[in-house]
């Protein structure tokens, strides 16, 4: 019977040392994230862009380009 115990909590503990691992894995992995997040984000505002705003400003800019095709369309001649 000692002999499970022993068994059980050395299975424990080498689940312990697994889950830290794992752990310091995911705390590494999330840092390197957000400092490629933080680096996007700056390469962005180089733009003159805010992050937050970029949805917006897809949407103008397709907006513009179905704009100028319309306009493009209009401006060729027809040829059948």
């Amino acid at each position: 019977m000692t002999n499970d115990y022993e068994k059980t909590i050395s299975q424990m503990k080498e689940n312990l040392e697994k889950a830290k691992g794992m752990k310091m894995k995911a705390e590494a992995r999330l840092e390197q994230l957000n400092k490629q997040k933080e680096e996007i984000e700056a390469e962005i505002r180089g733009l003159n862009l805010e992050p937050q705003n970029l949805e917006k400003e897809i949407e103008k800019v397709q907006e513009e380009i179905e704009g100028l095709l319309i306009e493009s369309k209009k401006l060729l001649p027809e040829i059948e």
